[in-house]
C-alpha cells in the first residue's frame, strides 16, 4: 500500500475517533440525553454533565499491582516510537534530487529531477491528442521512476497516445540521460466535456 493511502487511512481513523469522542463528551456535557429523552446503552460513559469518563475506582484499579506501571510505560513508549517512525517517514525524501547522468555516471554531471520532469512534460504536451501533461520523478537517485498524468482531448484514443509517449518523450529522456531503462507509470484522463446528442 502506498504511503499517501496509508496517511489518508490513518488520518481518517484518527478523525473518526476524535469526532466520536468529541460528540460523546458534548452530548454528556450539554445533557442532551435528558433534554431529547434519549436512553443511552447500559454502561455508556458521560451521560450527564456530572459524570466522569473514568471513576476513581477505574483509575486506581491496578495501580497497586507490580506489573501495572511497567506495562503503561512500555505501551506509551511503543506509541511514541510508532509516532516518531511515522513522522520520519513523512519527512524522508522520496524524490531523487540530483540524478547522475550516464551508465556509468559521468563524473560531476548531474541533472535536477525538476528539470527532467519539466522536459518530459513539455515534450508530452506536444503529442497529438494530449491537452495537458504533469510529470513527477520519484524513487532513489540511482533508480528514478516517472509518474506521468496525461489529460487527453475528448476525441483522442489512449492506445496511440501511449505508444507515442513511449517512443517519443520517454525514449528521448532515456537516450539523453544514457539510462537503459526508465520505469514509468502513466495515468490517462479525459478532459470533461458536455455529452453529445446522438441524431
Amino acid at each position: 500500500m502506498k504511503r499517501p493511502a496509508v496517511n489518508r487511512i490513518l488520518l481518517a481513523l484518527a478523525g473518526l475517533v476524535l469526532l466520536g469522542g468529541g460528540l460523546l463528551i458534548l452530548a454528556g456535557g450539554l445533557d442532551l440525553y435528558r433534554r431529547w429523552h434519549l436512553t443511552p446503552p447500559d454502561g455508556w460513559p458521560l451521560t450527564t454533565p456530572h459524570t466522569v469518563l473514568l471513576s476513581t475506582a477505574d483509575r486506581t484499579r491496578w495501580t497497586d499491582q507490580g506489573w501495572w506501571w511497567p506495562v503503561v510505560i512500555a505501551a506509551l513508549a511503543v506509541i511514541i516510537l510508532l509516532a516518531l517512525w511515522w513522522l520520519l517517514a513523512q519527512i524522508r525524501r522520496t524524490r531523487p534530487g540530483n540524478i547522475p547522468i550516464g551508465i556509468p555516471p559521468a563524473d560531476g554531471v548531474e541533472l535536477r529531477d525538476h528539470a527532467l520532469a519539466d522536459a518530459v512534460a513539455a515534450d508530452a504536451r506536444q503529442l497529438p491528442g494530449v491537452q495537458h501533461a504533469r510529470v513527477q520523478l520519484d524513487g532513489r537517485t540511482r533508480h528514478p521512476e516517472v509518474r506521468i498524468t496525461l489529460t487527453l482531448a475528448p476525441d483522442s484514443e489512449p492506445a496511440p497516445v501511449l505508444q507515442a509517449l513511449c517512443h517519443g518523450p520517454l525514449e528521448r529522456a532515456r537516450h539523453s540521460t544514457g539510462w537503459t531503462q526508465l520505469p514509468t507509470q502513466a495515468r490517462l484522463q479525459i478532459t470533461p466535456h458536455k455529452p453529445h446528442r446522438a441524431e
